[in-house]
C-alpha cells in the first residue's frame, strides 16, 4: 500500500509501480485519484491493469467497472475475480482522461463545489449546480468534429468516455468506454425554467430529446472559445489552459482495466 501525499503523487506512484512490473494497480479513492493513477499507468506505457475501490463522492469511473456502490471489502472481493478489459482513453492538452472532459458550465460547477468543501453526498453535486446557474454566463464556443460544426453561446460541452459525470448526471446514457468514440453532449443556452426542467432529465438520461441538446459520437473534437480563455475540467479536476482552442482526441483500447462481474 502506498499513500498519496500531495496532488500528482498518485500519478508518480502508479508509474513507478508499473515500471517495476506490477500486474495490477488499485486506485482507492474518488475520480481524482483514478485520474492520477490512470495518467501514471498510461505515461508508463505498461500493460498494468487499473482497478478501483471507490471511496469518493461521485465515483463516476467506478460505475463502469463494477465496483460502484460497494464498500471497500466487497469492492476488493470483486476485483479478485475481475476480468481484464481494454478501455479507451482520451487526451487533451497533453493530459489523459478516462471519464470526461467538460467546458462551460461543468468547470464552473467544479470551481463552486471546491469552494464548498463541507457539502457531502448528493447535495455536494446539486447545490453547486443551482448556485452556479445564477452566476453563469454561457460562453461563445465553436465546436467542430468530422461531419459536425456548431458555433454559439452554450451552457456546456461535456465530452464523455463514460455515461455519467458530476456524480449523478447521465450526460451520455449510451456511451461505451471501449467503442473508440467519445459521446459529446452539447447543451445550448437555456432559460431558468428550461434549466430546472433539464436537471432531472439529465439525471435520468432523457435530456437527449430536448431541442437545446445535441449529442454526437466522435474520436476527435476541436473546441474554440473566441471571447475568453478556455477553462475545463478533466475527470472533474479544474484546468485553466490560458489558450482559446484545444483538441480532444481518443485512443481506442489504450488502458487495461479490471472489471468486476
Amino acid at each position: 500500500m502506498a499513500r498519496t501525499e500531495r496532488p500528482g503523487h498518485g500519478q508518480e506512484l502508479a508509474a513507478e509501480a508499473a515500471r517495476a512490473g506490477a500486474r495490477h494497480v488499485i486506485a482507492v479513492g474518488g475520480d481524482g485519484t483514478v485520474h492520477e493513477v490512470a495518467n501514471g499507468l498510461l505515461r508508463a506505457d505498461a500493460e498494468t491493469a487499473l482497478g478501483v475501490v471507490p471511496i469518493g463522492s461521485g465515483n463516476d469511473f467506478a460505475k463502469m467497472v463494477g465496483t460502484y456502490g460497494h464498500d471497500p471489502v466487497r469492492a476488493v472481493a470483486r476485483l479478485v475475480t475481475a476480468r481484464w478489459r481494454r478501455f479507451d482513453a482520451g487526451r487533451v492538452l497533453g493530459e489523459w482522461f478516462v471519464n470526461s472532459v467538460g467546458f462551460g458550465f461543468g468547470p464552473a460547477v467544479v470551481r463552486m463545489r471546491n469552494s464548498m468543501p463541507k457539502l457531502r453526498g448528493f447535495l455536494s453535486y446539486l447545490v453547486p449546480v443551482v448556485k452556479t446557474f445564477f452566476r453563469f454566463e454561457p460562453p461563445l464556443f465553436d465546436v467542430a468534429a468530422p461531419g459536425f460544426r456548431e458555433r454559439g453561446y452554450m451552457m456546456m460541452v461535456e465530452v464523455c468516455n463514460g455515461t455519467t459525470a458530476g456524480g449523478s448526471y447521465r450526460f451520455a446514457p449510451d456511451a461505451d468506454p471501449s467503442d473508440g468514440k467519445m459521446d459529446v453532449c452539447l447543451i445550448r443556452r437555456v432559460s431558468l425554467p428550461r434549466f430546472l426542467l433539464a436537471i432531472p432529465r439529465v439525471m435520468r438520461g432523457t435530456h437527449v430529446t430536448m431541442p437545446e441538446v445535441a449529442l454526437i459520437k466522435t474520436a476527435k473534437l476541436v473546441v474554440r472559445s473566441p471571447e475568453q480563455p478556455l477553462v475545463m475540467h478533466v475527470d472533474g479536476e479544474l484546468r485553466e489552459s490560458g489558450g482559446h482552442e484545444c483538441t480532444v482526441e481518443l485512443e481506442r483500447g489504450r488502458l487495461n482495466v479490471l472489471v468486476g462481474g
